[in-house]
């Protein structure tokens, strides 16, 4: 590592290259703070995953997580579709909180106040 920053850290490639791994790129899970991960001058490994316009892009997680990703955890799509449903059914529930919470904020539904 030559440099952390909020958005990821800097490597040195060697040959006075430098790639950056974006904070999204880390680990699997979600990073809040990357200093959580990984340390100044620290050897890692990684591997590129784009090079565009002279940038290069790094990802430590790829390393490790070669085999290719599958939705539902591999289940199947019965496993997929009952995820969808539930996303469905959850987000119409939110909805309907929130216009609930809206029209108290109004007055209610179809109530007009005279002013």
């Amino acid at each position: 590592m030559t440099g952390i920053t909020n958005f990821g850290a800097f490597v040195d490639l060697g040959n006075g290259q430098t790639g950056l791994v974006h904070i999204s790129e880390v680990a699997d899970q979600y990073v809040e703070d990357i200093h959580q991960f990984v340390k100044m001058n620290e050897v890692i490994k990684v591997r590129v995953i784009n090079v565009s316009d002279g940038k290069i892009g790094l990802s430590i997680r790829r390393v490790t997580n070669d085999r290719p990703r599958r939705f539902g955890g591999g289940r199947g799509n019965k496993s997929f579709e009952s995820k969808l449903k539930r996303f469905l059914r959850d987000s119409e529930e939110r909805q309907a909180s929130l216009r609930r919470s809206l029209d108290s904020k109004r007055g209610g539904r179809g109530s007009r106040h005279a002013f």
